[in-house]
């Protein structure tokens, strides 16, 4: 398992990064230290995935598909570390693995890793005190409801799980992605919601930004003058930050998602402001540029 990458700069999307997984990397804030903690990976069909796009798109854009022709989409999950204390943003799609399916928009998807990963960073599942989820998809939540390998309870069995309330109260619209009543039914005795603007852990804010999800949230990291913003699944690849009206085949409100895009890239455009797309190949961290009038994601390089 890879060591956590320090980043440093923005640099151009160039090389191989745009067509692999990410590896562990990890930025620091001031006191806060977050660190990628992968667990697996998924290839997303672009013109299915992305249904407002076409073939045309793609190939003006080869750098973004593997040799398969997909758009490779890492899992996993958001350390953040401050003061000894430990909080986890999403965890995975878990032990397991699904093959590809004809017409579905996503191919094959694997998960893992995570606890090695984590490891890796030198930490432990039971230093996790609260695990917060950006929404309730299952490659976003698999190690918290999925029995730990040689154990017979989920990895995280110490935490808190954190759940928007809109996102909670609305969990029966999930079970269309997977997250059937077994699921929900392994979470709930350790839910609890959280309020748009939240504090959750010290300097880590809540804040929804449904579309998605009905209750998908984002979650904003603030230490040392500066911020990072774990915008979850508003974003699945960094094409869509220079076409934030493409909205993913999964979305629930394609329009709200995309109204909340456009914002959310002009946010990330803002001084002092850091992304992280936990779907963005091996380029998770970021800035957003303005190229020739247009949005662009830069990736922070080690």
């Amino acid at each position: 398992m890879n060591d956590a990458e320090p980043v440093t700069e923005a640099e151009p999307i160039t090389g191989e990064r745009l067509r692999r997984p990410a590896v562990a990397r990890s930025v620091t804030l001031g006191a806060t230290k977050v660190s990628y903690v992968p667990d697996g990976a998924v290839q997303l069909v672009p013109h299915r995935w992305l249904p407002d796009t076409g073939d045309e798109v793609w190939s003006a854009h080869p750098e973004y598909l593997d040799g398969t022709g997909h758009l490779v989409a890492g899992i996993g999950g958001l350390l953040v570390e401050r003061d000894g204390r430990a909080l986890l943003i999403d965890a995975g799609f878990g032990p397991q693995a699904v093959p590809a399916a004809p017409g579905n928009p996503h191919g094959a998807l694997h998960g893992g890793a995570l606890l090695d990963s984590l490891a890796a960073l030198g930490r432990a599942p039971e230093d996790i005190e609260a695990v917060a989820f950006t929404h309730l998809h299952i490659d976003h939540i698999g190690w918290a409801w999925q029995p730990a390998p040689g154990t017979t309870g989920p990895a995280f069995g110490r935490a808190a799980l954190l759940v928007s309330e809109s996102e909670w109260s609305r969990r029966h619209l999930l079970r269309a992605h997977g997250t059937d009543e077994k699921i929900l039914a392994a979470l709930a005795p350790r839910v609890r919601t959280v309020a748009d603007g939240q504090e959750i852990f010290p300097g880590v804010r809540a804040r929804l930004m449904p579309g998605h999800t009905p209750g998908h949230l984002a979650y904003v990291v603030e230490s040392g003058g500066r911020r990072l913003i774990a915008f979850g699944d508003a974003l699945h690849s960094p094409i869509q930050v220079t076409h934030p009206e493409w909205s993913a085949a999964s979305d629930h409100d394609p329009e709200q998602s995309a109204g909340f895009r456009h914002r959310l890239v002009t946010e990330l455009g803002e001084p002092g402001t850091i992304g992280f797309g936990i779907h963005f190949a091996d380029v998770v961290f970021g800035t957003v540029r303005r190229d020739g009038g247009r949005a662009v994601w830069h990736p922070l390089d080690d």
